[in-house]
């Protein structure tokens, strides 16, 4: 016999037989299906806190604390605010499966103990991998030509806390004639799909082309990058065959006198800026779709863990129409 609803579920649901979906429902009800659940949960599973005997207090479900985690990635929530969020959003408590008839929301202190989890056992960069093999499974490979990138990540520079001092693992870069200060989070991406394969953290101010050889998947005919990455073929392992598409500086397109080799130079870098655009497309869904535009933690470490697990979430977001076709669902 089917559990009887309490007020709790009645009202967020019940009741309501006009009630629109939003945004964030379709949202969340397509993330709900595209993301592999079973997979990711097998990847922490063996980490996570098992029930005590005789009567201990039993622990939050797994999958219960993961989608909690993913709701803070998608709208950029803190601990406290992801606690007070499932309070707020009916929605939020159907995805995670809340009825407050019966149940609290897991307060921030457990929401915070689940990251550490994480963070201990480098399970994001584990998450990373399970969601991208996944992604291949349906259909979704690599192909021979990959585009690098990174992008800044601003960090507090005010010493007006606890240490009195900056975050020690930041530093500060110039870009353009504005200094920045914080992190980078450089990027592989697939050439046809549009979907990050590798992901590294550093400093502000290490150079980009110094992360390419950890950018690549290793079987890449071409290599696609902006300016930043001249020489890069140097910073990689040798690999015959592979052909570097970089951009030229634009002052020394400038500086080419006869106009029509300078025209014909131009087009040529147009051409590779187009396929390089894909590059942007992951780092506008984490900044802009996910509202992740500065570091939240202190140190590289905790920083990176959230960053693999946005880019993850990314890759999932793009290919999202894909996988819900092979799945044979209709779009929300």
């Amino acid at each position: 016999m089917a559990d009887q609803l309490t007020l709790a579920t009645q009202v967020d649901g019940g009741f309501e037989a006009h009630r629109k979906a939003t945004r964030r429902d379709v949202f969340l009800a397509e993330m709900d299906k595209v993301v592999p659940w079973p997979e990711l949960c097998a990847v922490i599973e063996p980490f996570y806190p098992k029930a005590r005997a005789e009567g201990g207090r039993r622990p939050v479900g797994l999958e219960r604390m993961l989608r909690i985690h993913f709701l803070q990635q998608w709208y950029a929530l803190s601990d406290p605010a992801v606690e007070e969020a499932l309070y707020d959003s009916a929605s939020m408590r159907r995805f995670v499966g809340i009825d407050l008839g019966r149940e609290p929301a897991p307060d921030e202190t457990t929401v915070c103990k689940f990251r550490h989890l994480l963070e201990k056992h480098g399970l994001a960069k584990e998450l990373f991998k399970a969601v991208n093999r996944h992604l291949h499974d349906k259909g979704l490979k690599l192909s021979q030509g990959t585009i690098v990138d990174a992008t800044i990540l601003g960090a507090p520079s005010s010493t007006k806390n606890r240490n009195k001092a900056r975050d020690p693992e930041m530093h500060q870069t110039k870009k353009g004639n504005q200094w920045y200060f914080g992190m980078k989070a450089h990027i592989g991406v697939d050439e046809a799909t549009g979907l990050v394969h590798s992901v590294v953290t550093t400093a502000a101010n290490v150079g980009d082309v110094t992360q390419v050889g950890d950018l690549l998947h290793g079987k890449e005919k071409v290599v696609f990058g902006d300016a930043g990455y001249t020489g890069a073929e140097k910073h990689a392992p040798a690999k015959r065959g592979r052909t570097w598409h970089i951009a030229a500086k634009r002052s020394k397109v400038k500086a080419i006198e006869d106009e029509a080799l300078r025209a014909l130079t131009e087009e040529v870098e147009h051409l590779k800026a187009s396929i390089r655009a894909a590059v942007e497309h992951p780092f506008r869904v984490v900044k802009r779709q996910f509202g992740h535009v500065r570091a939240r933690y202190r140190g590289l470490a905790k920083n990176g863990a959230q960053v693999l697990t946005l880019f993850a979430l990314s890759n999932l977001w793009m290919a999202r129409r894909t996988l819900l076709a092979t799945a044979g669902e209709v779009r929300l």
